[in-house]
């Protein structure tokens, strides 16, 4: 799918994600994981900011997205937290940033969108440093067979309606990647994924 189509989509689903921010229904799961961010942090796809809520030790937030109306919901929805925040316009596939810089970086539900999804976790890795940790909560493949079977028929008409893959192996990706998987859990039969990494070799 051209880029640009692809970040239309996502900026007419923007007002849906707002709406969210009084009653996300996944708020449960981004608690399970997303408090453990700590210090300098960079959240990838940052939508329209749902993360936020759940950010405790935090001294400031670096959040990317390639939507300009879902970093329009985001910056309207920073300006209650203490922490400094700053958003910028971009695309995780090709933006650059210092290595080492972060100690801790943050995806939610965003692997469903790349086009190389093993070099953004290689990119992850770069720009983590060394003692830090990475963050994921990602929805893929499910290890229920007829739930998987349904998402991969369901799979083309999604991606060309919303953007958005529904049978990725987002272990196969972690597992292929410069990254160390600490722990992974799995929810909702195993279509939900918390993964908890660190760059390889630390």
């Amino acid at each position: 799918m051209d880029k640009k189509v692809q970040v239309q989509k996502f900026d007419k689903q923007a007002k849906k994600y707002e709406k969210m921010q009084k009653n996300d229904p996944i708020a449960k799961f981004r608690k399970r994981i997303f408090p453990e961010a700590e210090g300098r942090v960079l959240e990838v796809a940052i939508g329209a900011g749902l993360n936020l809520p759940f950010y405790k030790n935090v001294t400031e937030l670096v959040g990317i997205d390639f939507s300009l109306e879902m970093l329009r919901v985001a910056k309207q929805a920073s300006l209650q937290y203490s922490f400094p925040i700053k958003l910028n316009q971009a695309d995780v596939e090709t933006a650059e940033f210092e290595a080492n810089s972060f100690d801790t970086i943050v995806s939610s539900l965003s692997f469903c969108t790349y086009e190389n999804p093993i070099h953004v976790m290689n990119q992850f890795s770069k720009w983590c440093k060394p003692n830090g940790k990475i963050l994921m909560l990602e929805h893929g493949k499910s290890t229920n067979r007829m739930l998987s079977i349904l998402q991969k028929a369901i799979d083309p008409l999604a991606f060309k309606m919303i953007g958005c893959h529904q049978d990725r192996e987002i272990l196969h990706y972690v597992n292929s990647s410069n990254l160390e998987v600490l722990n992974v859990n799995r929810s909702i039969a195993g279509l939900l994924y918390f993964i908890w990494a660190r760059p390889i070799g630390q």
